[in-house]
């Protein structure tokens, strides 16, 4: 089983969509195996986004993700990388295929509902800049469930 990282961002936060969004995930057959709700200083943002530092859409990306809280969630299931980005859709909300996610509840290329791993070597680094190991769900969840 893979584990994938999902950020839903200031816009679908204040657009009160998180639980609409929480839901499509599980619907979609993901696992919810970590969330939580933050609002990480400035500076962690742009560790987070490091990786943009050079590119023009950098600073404004860091303002619209310090401007409320997000919701950090970690997903399990096979495949759950590419299984989230075919899910969210692309990154214009006006492009993404109906249906998606961005589709759904973004407005545009920024505003976009959600940001997801785009790989699985991201996917690691990300949620482990989150999230402690211990506050990941690690254990057989169909087992722990059915109890």
């Amino acid at each position: 089983m893979e584990k994938t990282l999902v950020i839903i961002k200031p816009d679908a936060v204040g657009k009160k969509a998180v639980g609409n969004i929480i839901t499509a995930f599980d619907d979609f057959g993901l696992k919810l195996a970590a969330l939580k709700m933050i609002k990480p200083s400035r500076n962690v943002i742009e560790q987070f986004y490091s990786i943009h530092k050079e590119k023009p859409f950098f600073q404004p990306l860091v303002e619209f993700m310090d401007c409320a809280p997000i919701v950090v969630c970690v997903w399990e299931s096979e495949n759950a990388v590419s299984k989230v980005r075919n899910f969210i859709g692309a990154t214009d909300s006006q492009k993404a295929d109906k249906g998606t996610i961005r589709n759904l509840f973004g407005t545009n290329n920024r505003k976009n509902a959600v940001h997801a791993s785009d790989s699985l070597e991201n996917a690691e680094k990300e949620i482990s800049f989150f999230f402690k190991p211990e506050e990941i769900l690690n254990y057989n969840y169909d087992a722990w469930i059915s109890k």
